[in-house]
């Protein structure tokens, strides 16, 4: 299995997505600091993921949840999560 999640960042407030075969063995490295893009961010939390057999599957998808469009599904998606993490969109405002 290939996973793409999202983390939310408690320090600075934003997401990170990414993707992973082995997403509790990933998690467990963003959160220890072993993750360059996150080592700064910490405490991280896992707010989303999704499963895919094939792992272009799940790095394309971690591609458009990056982009434009893929915001705004998210949005759409977790938007009582986002509401209860107080997360604002610098371009889409939660209602």
């Amino acid at each position: 299995m290939f996973f793409t999640y999202v983390l939310y960042s408690q320090k600075d407030g934003k997401l990170y997505i990414g993707y992973s075969a082995n997403i509790i063995e990933r998690f467990a490295c963003h959160r220890k600091g072993e993750v360059p893009a996150t080592v700064n961010r910490r405490p991280l939390e896992l707010i989303y993921y999704e499963a895919y057999l094939i792992e272009s599957e799940a790095r394309r998808r971690e591609k458009y949840l990056k982009g434009g469009n893929g915001r705004i599904q998210l949005k759409a998606q977790l938007e009582l999560t986002f509401k209860k993490l107080r997360y604002r969109f610098a371009d889409l405002p939660l209602s």
